[in-house]
């Protein structure tokens, strides 16, 4: 600097001041990493093979190979520090061994690959088939790009065999190369390379050169050599106190030194029980959950919590290149704003809306009964209670919410879809319900100040949706908002995480009061039935054991949602309280969370937090929260 040509002196900024109380978010914030972490170590296993093809969704085990595996595939542990030159002895026999085993599989796929009888795809070991896949997926990646899946015609005989697993690798690279979509100019192929198997064999040789650095195909590999027990658990637990993992434990070493593998499945599932072990680095089903509590009678958000989340300090300012590529390739997606952004299915959660709808539309009236066989039949394809081979029998509006009943709730939306001549109407049920959901507010975003995905109501099936499947999907956020509706009987807000901005003395510059976005006017009557059938849900019905000791009297409804039959249900949980005079609404929402019992459990600790009776201390200092044991019917 040569000259200082004018100053500016620094002055005090505006202060913004938020809606959330910070303990609470804290609070919440190890609640729902301590209940995902009880309901981990009720699922993991020792066995290998834990489920069938009929185990329940619900149901379903993890076997301990996966969290070990887990320690690799989310960089838990360092690859890189296997291979430093000061690794331990246990990091050097990892290493050892995965070289090795890495050399002999490479020249099996190379065998294979160049093989004129190369193995269908169907008759390949299991391993060997997974490999041949992310060859195939390898190639066809748009950073790669040598194979062109636009240009594959879906109609050849090829392209039929290879999705029936009747043809190999070796054979379908062929036919690739014969009708254009394997793009050998990818290959920098010069003239010498012109026939069919000279540029096969140059393609067998690059991928498998490229695939020796491949961090994805390295970790494929340690996924086999830890199934195989090729690399033990024990080995990979040793690993945790090398690299820092885990804090010096002299005892625990050397119980793990000691031991076999039932001490090493032991040795974890405790770990992760004292969430010294966390399920963020774990990423296994459930790795994520959310929690929002929403002031029902001002709009305000007093708790927005996302798990897994980040250090806000590496990001502020210069933002740390190393910690934000970190998170970026963290399996759990700390990045990812589980309380605006996971847009899920809601299941029962939606059924007040249904019964709501019923009634102002007068298909039902308050002390009609509609009666429970176990499986709703009115349908093309029939819709089956959750009791079922059991039944509820009759029930009125406030026991069907109470039980949740499929039926029930099914029966409404198939009356809502009849017309004035009795005729059944897909569109008009689908429009009363999506009329209903509206004025709830889940038709628009909720209003907080951050990224939120867009609500979809759901387009399709008036008796599935009206039990909150079909297409319906919302996050939690937009579930809070419509919760704080029932709560206070009417008012939607749009809910604001601001409070005020005042300048640096204190003087209001911008006030933040939430704005009321709708009024919804039904009978008193509708409302009272609703709030006793979602008070019946914690007194008197599945979920009564959870809340039994809770001081509070609260009204609530679970749901639960089955993305995938191979992975836990989706758990929620909405509710409100005190029940006669209500102040706030907590809902949570648990991705692959097996069970709404998981969501309720978590969302009872949260209301003992808010209420006082337990501290932020005292849940800094607990494990895992137990998964509950509660059967809940959803």
């Amino acid at each position: 600097v040569q000259e200082e040509l004018e100053s500016v002196d620094a002055v005090a900024g505006n202060d913004v001041y938020l809606t959330v109380d910070s303990d609470l978010q804290k609070g919440i914030y190890h609640l729902i990493e301590q209940q995902l972490a009880g309901i981990l170590v009720s699922k993991l296993v020792p066995e290998d093979n834990p489920n069938t093809e009929n185990t329940e969704a619900s149901s379903l085990k993890i076997p301990i190979k996966d969290a070990y595996y887990q320690l690799i595939n989310n960089n838990v542990l360092s690859l890189s520090e296997f291979q430093a030159e000061d690794a331990s002895a246990t990091e050097r026999q990892i290493q050892s061994t995965f070289e090795s085993s890495r050399d002999r599989i490479m020249a099996q796929l190379r065998s294979e690959l160049m093989s004129e009888n190369a193995t269908l795809m169907k008759d390949l070991s299991q391993d060997m088939a997974n490999y041949m896949v992310y060859i195939y997926n390898y190639l066809s990646s748009s950073e790669v790009g040598i194979i062109d899946e636009k240009k594959i015609d879906t109609s050849s005989q090829a392209y039929l065999d290879w999705r029936a697993d009747e043809i190999s690798l070796r054979d379908y690279l062929y036919a690739g190369i014969a009708d254009s979509w394997v793009d050998t100019t990818k290959l920098n192929a010069d003239s010498k390379y012109s026939s069919a198997d000279d540029i096969y064999n140059q393609l067998v040789d690059y991928c498998l050169e490229q695939l020796m650095n491949d961090t994805s195909f390295t970790k494929l590999i340690y996924r086999f050599l830890i199934n195989d027990n090729v690399i033990t658990g024990k080995q990979l637990c040793l690993a945790l106190y090398d690299q820092g993992v885990l804090p010096d434990e002299p005892d625990q070493i050397a119980a793990l030194q000691a031991n076999g593998e039932a001490y090493a499945y032991t040795f974890l599932v405790d770990k992760i029980s004292k969430i010294q072990i966390t399920p963020a680095q774990l990423a296994l089903d459930p790795c994520s959950g959310a929690c929002v509590v929403t002031d029902v009678n001002t709009g305000e958000v007093r708790a927005l919590v996302t798990y897994p989340s980040y250090d806000n300090n590496m990001m502020s300012g210069t933002v740390d290149a190393a910690y934000f590529s970190k998170l970026r390739n963290d399996l759990s997606q700390p990045l990812y704003n589980n309380a605006t952004q996971a847009q899920k299915a809601p299941g029962s959660t939606f059924k007040p809306i249904t019964a709501i709808a019923g009634l102002e539309e007068g298909v039902i009236s308050l002390g009609e009964t509609i009666n429970c066989t176990g499986v709703y039949t009115d349908v093309a394809q029939p819709i089956r209670c959750w009791i079922y081979p059991g039944r509820h029998g009759p029930l009125d509006v406030v026991g069907a919410l109470q039980n949740s009943c499929n039926v029930f709730i099914n029966e409404v939306a198939h009356r809502l879809s009849m017309d004035e001549n009795g005729v059944y109407n897909t569109e008009k049920g689908l429009s009363i319900l999506n009329k209903y959901a509206s004025m709830f507010g889940l038709d628009h975003d909720s209003g907080v100040e951050i990224t939120e995905r867009d609500p979809q109501i759901s387009d399709i099936d008036p008796e599935r949706s009206a039990i909150g499947q079909g297409t319906n999907s919302f996050t939690n956020v937009q579930l809070s908002r419509y919760v704080a509706a029932l709560a206070n009987r009417g008012t939607v807000f749009e809910l604001s995480l601001l409070d005020k901005v005042t300048d640096s003395d204190g003087n209001l510059i911008n006030d933040f009061t939430p704005e009321i976005s709708s009024q919804i006017e039904i009978q008193d009557s509708t409302w009272d039935a609703v709030a006793q059938g979602m008070r019946g849900v914690i007194a008197n019905g599945s979920a009564a054991r959870i809340f039994r000791d809770l001081p509070i009297e609260i009204a609530g409804k679970t749901g639960t949602a089955e993305e995938s039959a191979t992975r836990g249900n989706h758990a929620w949980f909405i509710s409100y309280g005190p029940y006669t005079s209500p102040e706030i609404a907590v809902t949570v929402n648990i991705p692959y969370g097996y069970s709404s019992s998981n969501a309720a459990t978590l969302a009872k600790h949260v209301y003992e937090l808010y209420y006082g009776y337990t501290t932020l201390d005292e849940i800094l200092d607990s494990g895992a929260i137990g998964a509950s044991n509660v059967t809940i019917g959803d």
